[in-house]
């Protein structure tokens, strides 16, 4: 698109952006109210569950519900009619009694469950989440729909997300469309709490396990080598993960397995070893801890009698406190080089159900101040304890793990990633031969450039964005930001590889080119609003369409830097606001949620930025976007910019020509707006365009002299470079001998 004598009214920029305000307000009534539901901490922690959650909605047959009981906690439910002996008829529970898993958001999906007493759920109902995708974009009749198939599955069921063939006895479940990373891992949450409290109360058997054998082995290790066969473990907890500032470690504790004769010799010395195992029942386990840091694991509040409330260990299900009478002092470390600590101590474990044979992790709990609020949540961290092979006869048992959620979708969606890859790598081998394809090419013939971006932008818009919904999102980079703050989860990003592996382009591709590799070749909408353009020229719109003047352009352009520093600064608030304020991104009604599955407000704001991308370059990528000021702010440090040559700093061509308005009066690109079309460089090189090269190109054919090659610097090469470089040749030839 090229700069006429007309340009669009600059109200109209406004107007759009008016229209997305409007579209967020709108979108308020639309949410699910479990989005911003406030649970109590009576509900969340308290001992009556039910009188605070709607347990007859999971439970309808039961009557009666008890106080929280087991750990993890669960409430029985019990049925009996007038003049009926009462019955239990099954149990309730609430997930983050049980499971700790993050879903999309980074928080807990916080979900009451029902499950009879032959282990089949009997209802299922979504307290409270935190998922961006759900907030405005998907209705709460799909989320109760989704939950609806857990209805009459087994607790112990293979429940998988997709229809599949049922391999294994495997039971499928359809998705929420848009939202596969969401449902993933409720499933996760629904199927783990039913089966760990299935377990606890006897519904699902657990295969037993023999008690452990140790071998005769009986050496005096270093704490080092303990270190590094990990007969003894390290739980780390730093002030940020608590919501805290500091630079000291909140709690750092070492741990191990005491029965063991190598390690408990070389932590306790032979002697205190020896009385330690006389003083222990054939089904009781001693283990050691010594810490460091700003708070004792041993609690503040504990008195004679009571429990130490900040540890605790855990087996599968089950969870082990420990009591005054499980305590012994620990006075001292006598394996080498083991570092100093503050406090320590020998607890003993004293369940025939604990088999150190297996793994175990041990937990450390703690009150987690939340954000700006201050309100303090329940978290817990764990560290996994699993005695060396060697030490156990026959070697460690064989151990079935739950396969990470992200491998299963990494693993289910292989071929999509090889071509989304394979649409990466094409993008950047293009792009990193761009002065071979400009050379080639010229103002009005330029196929090798042309030709290829509208695939791109094709694949892009249809394959990228409808079928994989991959479209980077502003809140991504706002959920990263407050992971680096706070904690940073992996399996968080990995659950969704086409972002995770878009994002990593986007990183090296705006270092190294900046962000208009990217933004100009690859963003699905920004692709959808190039191909408006394109379309609209080839429908005979070209006469119309127009840039807003410059002057205008380098005003409005500042807004998208406003609208991204404000959702950044409002997330560091409520990230739940923030999220709202994020629908001024047209990408989720576009491609991950569909514009049919939005309200109005919604169809005329899309519908306002397409509709103008038909007549105007990339209107909303200019003026709106949050995501491309985001990434326009590290691309002014990349490592390679667009050529320029000293006549740039008079000549206008290129300006006149740029679809981005990225290049000034004085010739310089302004690399944080520039999309990278190339069209300037094409310039750069074509000696009927580029007014330096064009004045040069007639003043040889004048002169009737030899039009030589164009060299990097964008210059013909010197007929006396030429003249000197054949003589030398001519030189070299001559002396050569016959």
């Amino acid at each position: 698109m090229r700069r006429g004598a007309r340009a669009w009214p600059a109200w109209l920029l406004p107007l759009a952006s008016l229209l997305a305000l409007l579209s967020m307000l709108a979108a308020g009534p639309a949410r699910a109210n479990v989005y911003d539901a406030e649970l109590s901490q009576q509900l969340l922690h308290g001992p009556d569950l039910c009188a605070h959650a709607p347990c007859r909605d999971v439970m309808p047959q039961a009557g009666r519900f008890s106080l929280r009981k087991g750990r993890p906690s669960y409430v029985e439910a019990f049925a009996g009619g007038p003049g009926e002996a009462e019955r239990l008829v099954g149990y309730v529970f609430l997930s983050t009694d049980v499971v700790d898993i993050p879903a999309y958001s980074g928080k807990p999906i916080v979900t009451l469950i029902g499950m009879d007493g032959a282990g089949v759920i009997t209802g299922v109902r979504i307290l409270k989440h935190s998922e961006p995708i759900l907030l405005a974009g998907i209705p709460e009749s799909t989320l109760l729909k989704f939950i609806a198939q857990y209805v009459g599955q087994r607790g112990d069921a293979k429940l998988e997300i997709g229809r599949g063939g049922g391999a294994g006895g495997a039971v499928g479940l359809d998705a929420i469309s848009g939202a596969t990373v969401t449902v993933i891992a409720e499933n996760q949450v629904i199927s783990r709490s039913a089966y760990e409290i299935g377990r606890q109360v006897g519904i699902f058997k657990r295969e037993p396990r023999p008690p452990p054998r140790y071998t005769a082995l009986d050496e005096r290790l270093s704490w080092d080598q303990l270190l590094a066969e990990g007969s003894v473990a390290r739980l780390q907890v730093a002030p940020g993960e608590v919501g805290l500032d500091g630079d000291g470690p909140y709690i750092d504790m070492h741990f191990g397995h005491l029965n063991v004769p190598s390690v408990g010799i070389s932590v306790l010395g032979e002697q205190v070893y020896k009385r330690l195992m006389a003083e222990l029942k054939p089904d009781e386990q001693a283990i050691f801890i010594i810490a460091n840091g700003a708070v004792s694991f041993k609690g503040s509040g504990f008195v004679r009698g009571g429990i130490y409330d900040r540890i605790q260990v855990r087996q599968d299900p089950q969870s082990y406190t420990f009591r005054d009478t499980d305590y012994q002092n620990l006075y001292g470390v006598q394996a080498a080089g083991a570092p100093a600590f503050t406090e320590s101590a020998v607890f003993i474990v004293r369940s025939e159900n604990f088999n150190p044979a297996w793994p175990w992790q041990l937990a450390f709990l703690a009150n987690k101040a939340e954000g700006q609020s201050g309100a303090k949540t329940f978290v817990h961290f764990d560290q996994q304890y699993w005695l060396p092979s060697r030490y156990l006869v026959g070697g460690r048992p064989l151990v079935e793990r739950p396969e990470a959620a992200w491998r299963a979708i990494w693993r289910g969606k292989m071929v999509e990633i090889v071509l989304f890859l394979c649409v990466l790598a094409f993008t950047a081998a293009m792009y990193s031969q761009r002065d071979t394809l400009v050379r080639i090419s010229s103002r009005k013939h330029k196929p090798w450039i042309e030709r290829p971006r509208h695939v791109l932008w094709l694949v892009s818009v249809v394959f990228l964005g409808f079928y994989l919904k991959a479209q980077p999102s502003i809140t991504q980079v706002l959920t990263w930001f407050h992971s680096l703050l706070h904690q940073w989860k992996w399996e968080l990003f990995l659950s969704d590889p086409f972002i995770f592996l878009f994002w990593w382009f986007i990183i090296a591709s705006v270092l190294v080119w900046g962000r208009g590799v990217f933004c100009g070749w690859l963003c699905p909408f920004g692709s959808l609003q190039q191909l408006a353009l394109s379309v609209g020229k080839f429908v005979g719109l070209g006469r119309y369409q127009k840039l807003l003047p410059k002057r205008i352009h380098d005003k409005l352009r500042w807004l998208k830097y406003g609208v991204f520093a404000v959702l950044l600064g409002v997330s560091f608030f409520s990230m739940e606001a923030a999220e709202q304020l994020a629908e001024i991104e047209p990408f989720k009604t576009t491609f991950i949620v569909g514009v049919w599955n939005r309200t109005w407000p919604f169809w005329i704001f899309v519908g306002a930025i397409l509709g103008w991308s038909f007549l105007s370059e990339r209107p909303y990528c200019k003026y709106l976007c949050p995501l491309g000021a985001g990434l326009a702010i590290p691309g002014k440090f990349r490592l390679f910019g667009l050529k320029r040559k000293a006549e740039c700093t008079t000549c206008h061509a290129c300006a006149a020509g740029c679809g981005s308005h990225a290049i000034d009066s004085a010739g310089r690109i302004d690399q944080m707006e520039c999309m990278l079309c190339l069209d300037c460089m094409i310039l750069y090189y074509d000696d009927h365009a580029c007014p330096p090269l064009v004045g040069e190109r007639k003043r040889r054919e004048k002169h009737g002299l030899a039009l030589t090659a164009i060299d990097a610097g964008g210059y013909f090469i010197k007929l006396e470079s030429v003249k000197d470089a054949l003589a030398e040749r001519a030189g070299d030839v001559a002396g050569k001998p016959p």
